[in-house]
């Protein structure tokens, strides 16, 4: 089918089954542009819960962002359109390496990215989103936590709080943000002076050294639209730059280096939208007494952070 053939398929079918599509800012603009809402993994997982009508959820993301609307809607059925589509640094945090450190640092708090799986959450204390790292790290009453799984949003966790932070495992990272360096984007600077550079706080701590602004996606689209400058220099995913262009279509945004795409984001397309939809592929299941356990650390990072 054509592409517009097939958003009619996909339109007909998210009525008759109640159903809602949530696209992370990095996916395809075609994805986006289909989407009910867009947002980052959070932010998606709230309007979620928004949605009371609805009755499956469709999360064009990776496999994490599927579980988290799974623990916040537990009497909706959730679909990954594409199972195939993982995060590979939620893959890097074994349940193994954080036994290891709750022994090695009994009585430590343990904060998680939400880019983590349902059964790493179930064992931790209290999530965050890189948009609240520093504030859910702040109002711990304890002068040093277990942060994880990525290594850079620890490092700029420990800068803005002063706080000993311990990163699990040592050096889990986010593929995609690694290749953004400070070479590159100081050559981009001498070719557009005027440019602000934003960057995401999963890149390294030279490039954020570099930056203008760091800050989560969202955060990034808000600087991006309240800023009088002209031109920026992203250094984030690929797929924010479709949403930058739309809600600010007299600025340039120029990704700040040319590998900055994801593979697993990318991987979700308008036919698997609509396979999903029809054949309701491929549903995420999470255990009740796992989820019940990862249920309370995302809903202590919505306390904290209030």
């Amino acid at each position: 089918m054509q592409n517009e053939e097939l958003i009619q398929q996909i339109n007909q079918l998210r009525q008759q089954k109640k159903a809602i599509i949530l696209a992370h800012n990095y996916q395809r603009p075609e994805i986006q542009d289909i989407a009910d809402y867009v947002g980052d993994s959070i932010e998606l997982a709230r309007k979620s819960m928004e949605e009371e009508e609805a009755r499956i959820l469709v999360v064009a993301a990776v496999d994490f962002m599927a579980e988290n609307a799974v623990l916040l809607n537990p009497h909706k059925k959730v679909l990954l359109p594409n199972q195939y589509a993982h995060c590979p640094m939620a893959r890097m945090l074994s349940i193994d390496t954080i036994e290891a450190y709750r022994k090695k640092y009994p009585g430590l708090p343990m904060v998680l990215y939400v880019n983590t799986f349902a059964e790493a959450k179930s064992r931790c204390d209290v999530c965050c989103t890189s948009a609240n790292a520093v504030k859910i790290v702040e109002r711990l009453d304890s002068e040093s936590v277990i942060f994880g799984p990525d290594c850079n949003l620890a490092e700029y966790v420990q800068e803005k709080t002063q706080k000993h932070v311990i990163p699990i495992p040592q050096h889990g990272y986010c593929p995609t943000h690694s290749f953004f360096d400070e070479l590159t984007i100081r050559r981009l600077k001498s070719q557009y002076p005027d440019a602000l550079v934003l960057v995401h706080p999963e890149c390294t701590q030279e490039v954020r050294h570099a930056a203008d602004f760091i800050g989560s996606t969202s955060q990034i689209l808000h600087y991006a639209k309240e800023s009088n400058a002209k031109t920026y220099i992203i250094g984030t995913e690929e797929g924010i730059l479709h949403r930058l262009k739309k809600e600010n279509p007299h600025k340039e945004f120029i990704l700040a280096h040319v590998l900055g795409i994801c593979p697993n984001m990318k991987l979700t397309t308008l036919e698997n939208i609509y396979q999903s939809l029809k054949e309701e592929l491929y549903p995420i299941t999470i255990p009740k007494t796992i989820a019940a356990k990862a249920r309370r650390s995302l809903k202590k990072m919505f306390a904290l952070s209030s």
